[in-house]
């Protein structure tokens, strides 16, 4: 199996969990004398089978992301990190720009005036930089997840 695949699978089986979730909080009580509408117990044990199968999953993504050289000069866990950090980043200066840049509708002289204390210009500049640098990261990582073969 290849890591993409394994990527694959670890986030169907949290959709399905989290499913199994909700139809077993739904079925956790009923009003005296009815029946639920699925068997608590057997969904509960599904839900166990799905979550030892997400942490096999978890846990072979985990020593293989840590085993895989990118690009040969770190592994993928560090390159994961660093895109990680990248998304943080972007998001802060789209933020900063997007507040900075907010128009303000004055009705009266009285009312008071807001400025921006930042060069929105600038900051809308890192943030598509940090943008493109996910990007092309992240497509970097993606070819490398279908091009590694899973550990055990």
């Amino acid at each position: 199996m290849k890591l993409a695949e394994a990527l694959i699978a670890r986030a169907d089986t949290q959709r399905r969990l989290e499913q199994l979730k909700q139809r077993l909080l739904q079925n956790a009580r009923v009003q005296e004398g009815d029946q639920p509408a699925e068997d608590p117990a057997a969904l509960l044990a599904e839900a166990e089978r799905l979550a030892r199968r997400l942490q096999e999953l978890i846990q072979r993504i985990n020593r293989t992301n840590s085993a895989t050289l990118y690009e040969g000069e770190m592994t993928l866990t560090d390159a994961l990190a660093m895109r990680d950090v990248l998304r943080i980043r972007q998001e802060l200066y789209r933020s900063l720009a997007h507040i900075a840049s907010a128009k303000q509708d004055r009705y009266s002289r009285y009312e008071v005036k807001f400025q921006s204390t930042v060069d929105v210009g600038r900051i809308q500049e890192q943030a598509d930089e940090l943008a493109r640098a996910y990007r092309s990261l992240d497509t970097r990582v993606q070819a490398l997840n279908w091009q590694t073969e899973l550990l055990e």
